[in-house]
């Protein structure tokens, strides 16, 4: 990674805080229309798939996808979100700590369809929950530290069952206009970081430009999707 983004950093509390803030204009509530759109190819005909979802915030794709009888795991690191994702989705819910990692909590709804870990993500590993037959990464990777990619790749791909089918959401942008995040993900930056481990397709790509990024100076902004699949 170079560039002007290279060095910037985001700490856990700047995100817990913004959630404490309502600052969290990156969060949808409808399903995410390129996951709707996308769907079968993650799936591929299978049925009760086991999905990661990295930094899930309170997204409603995983309710969506628990409803149609796949089980989701997410990582968060902000309590009020997790909380208000099983309170929206009117889940009971339940919570305990995770021996393994000091201060990180679970918290899972009565069926155990969805669990989301709150604790840093580096510190989750396969150890927790096994490995998973599906990735959906909508704001995870455009959201990491860019220095940290490495670490964050490692990680996704060390969670990845044989087979399993990733969908990676990334930004396209002039990153000398605006110093994010949402960061910049270069498509070449997606094939180094997991180009030896999984086939990758581009699957979509579309103009994502809104007044708001406009004011933030971006003067072009590009939303691409890519299925990436684990080699066996």
């Amino acid at each position: 990674m170079s560039g002007p983004q290279k060095n910037r950093v985001m700490t856990l509390e700047e995100w817990e805080n913004m959630w404490q803030r309502g600052m969290t204009g990156f969060h949808q509530s409808t399903v995410y229309r390129l996951l709707q759109i996308n769907i079968d190819k993650v799936l591929a005909g299978r049925s009760g798939v086991k999905f990661f979802f990295p930094l899930c915030g309170k997204a409603v794709d995983m309710k969506w996808l628990a409803d149609m009888g796949h089980t989701v795991v997410g990582v968060e690191i902000s309590e009020k979100a997790i909380r208000e994702f099983f309170e929206e989705s009117k889940m009971s819910y339940s919570e305990e700590n995770v021996p393994t990692i000091p201060g990180a909590k679970v918290f899972r709804n009565a069926e155990k369809t969805v669990s989301i870990y709150q604790c840093d993500i580096y510190c989750f590993s396969s150890s927790l929950e096994g490995q998973f037959g599906a990735i959906w990464d909508r704001g995870a990777l455009v959201a990491i530290n860019p220095k940290d990619r490495d670490k964050y790749a490692a990680l996704l791909v060390s969670l990845m069952a044989p087979g399993c089918r990733f969908l990676l959401d990334t930004l396209i942008y002039n990153p000398e206009k605006y110093s994010g995040p949402p960061f910049f993900v270069p498509d070449e930056q997606v094939r180094s970081l997991f180009g030896s481990s999984c086939d990758i397709e581009p699957l979509q790509e579309e103009d994502a430009l809104t007044e708001d990024f406009k004011n933030w100076g971006m003067d072009f902004l590009r939303e691409k999707v890519h299925l990436l699949v684990r080699k066996s």
